[in-house]
């Protein structure tokens, strides 16, 4: 049996979600298919930024958004030794009334949009449905096959988006070609007992060979591990005991609590990609989000981008969609206005790879590179600036009207 929308999207992320939710703000027809049964998953990108927090208040949920359990984070901050740090990214110095992340568990985000999404007539969310490969017709998409819980089946569609991630079968069965970026490192996640609480800066500390960032959260402390990409396997045949040592090496200050740390089962590899589509759309499909641009999470910005996207989607889209004119120009625009944001971003991605992160695994340095520290030391006012790429982007898109309540 094939069923019929108007847009039907691939991944329930906050690309899909806040895709599916504008839209169907604006008359749209929307089916999101996700195909887990819920958002519960660890270590996914939780940070907020300023752009997505004036987004929740443009489309009236600001007061729902504050109830959610969050931390907020105001500044990054590195310890320089001998009781001396440098703020290299201020977002007390941002303009307007958001000047921090809130760092908010992506489940409760999601849960908060897909609950707006259901309040629009024209919204349908499927979970545990995942898609399996695409329909064409005459060599366009027009729509895709799904696995679900009464089995298999197919949706036709006007518009079919891939916000399914890094791995996006939507993109690779639409045949676009993406440009992968080098990359030196990756990431591993765990989380560590918060005892007093206060913190409300992004700490690093660096050490021969790696370096950490602990994150406060409501409740605990999320940590990231940064090495070598590669060396996943060798770190977990070293074993718990010795992670747990190089945790209190690096940050002395936690070496009592990293007993929390039972087996290196609670230790998640991320393996750090960054790539980029050439064309972001084909015939009756367009990719987003992760699925046109797999980000680093250097600067935590992929969750951002990835709804400025849908935000920049929903805005060029909703007519076209509604009209029945949603061709391959009116894609390509999507592309058109996003590119510049998200290059930028990688660049910036890649040069803070090069010349801070890759320093500090090789053991060169244990900190950022002196003219950095000196700049922000007698140059404080500049620190807004790396807060404003971060924070709001290089074209930071707001809710269309018809989205606004």
């Amino acid at each position: 049996m094939t069923e019929r929308t108007t847009c039907l999207i691939a991944g329930g992320g906050p690309a899909g979600i806040v895709l599916g939710l504008l839209l169907a703000r604006a008359g749209v027809a929307v089916t999101v298919l996700e195909k887990h049964d819920d958002f519960l998953r660890d270590f996914r990108g939780d940070t907020v930024h300023p752009s997505t927090v004036r987004l929740m208040d443009e489309l009236g949920l600001g007061e729902r958004f504050a109830a959610l359990p969050q931390s907020p984070l105001d500044r990054v901050a590195f310890p320089l030794g001998g009781g001396r740090t440098v703020t290299v990214a201020d977002f007390r110095r941002l303009p307007g009334r958001y000047r921090h992340i809130a760092m908010v568990p992506q489940w409760d985000l999601l849960d908060l949009l897909a609950e707006a999404g259901r309040e629009e007539p024209s919204f349908t969310l499927r979970m545990g449905t995942e898609v399996t490969g695409l329909l064409r017709e005459g060599g366009r998409v027009v729509g895709a096959r799904y696995r679900g819980p009464d089995g298999e089946g197919g949706i036709r569609a006007d518009l079919t988006v891939g916000c399914d991630g890094r791995r996006s079968l939507v993109r690779r069965e639409a045949g676009l070609v993406s440009k992968e970026f080098p990359v030196g490192i990756d990431a591993w996640w765990f989380r560590l007992p918060e005892e007093g609480g206060g913190l409300t800066a992004l700490t690093p500390r660096a050490g021969l060979g790696r370096f950490l960032i602990v994150i406060p959260r409501e409740g605990y402390l999320q940590v990231a591990y940064i090495a070598r990409k590669g060396t996943d396997a060798r770190l977990r045949a070293r074993g718990i005991e010795a992670f747990r040592a190089d945790i209190s090496e690096l940050v002395p200050e936690l070496a009592d609590r990293t007993a929390a740390l039972e087996s290196m089962d609670d230790v998640k590899h991320l393996d750090v990609r960054l790539d980029r589509l050439r064309r972001w759309h084909a015939e009756g499909v367009l990719c987003i989000g992760d699925a046109a641009h797999a980000m680093s999470p250097i600067g935590g910005v992929g969750i951002n981008l990835a709804v400025q996207d849908a935000v920049a989607a929903a805005t060029l889209l909703a007519e076209p969609l509604r009209e029945g004119r949603a061709d391959t120009r009116a894609l390509a625009r999507v592309r058109g206005r996003r590119l510049l944001p998200t290059a930028v971003v990688q660049r910036l991605q890649r040069t803070m790879e090069k010349v801070m992160a890759e320093p500090m695994i090789q053991g060169k340095r244990l900190g950022p590179p002196a003219p950095l520290v000196w700049v922000m030391e007698h140059l404080p006012f500049m620190s807004a600036v790396p807060a404003r790429l971060i924070g709001l982007g290089l074209r930071s898109e707001h809710a269309p009207e018809f989205a606004r309540r």
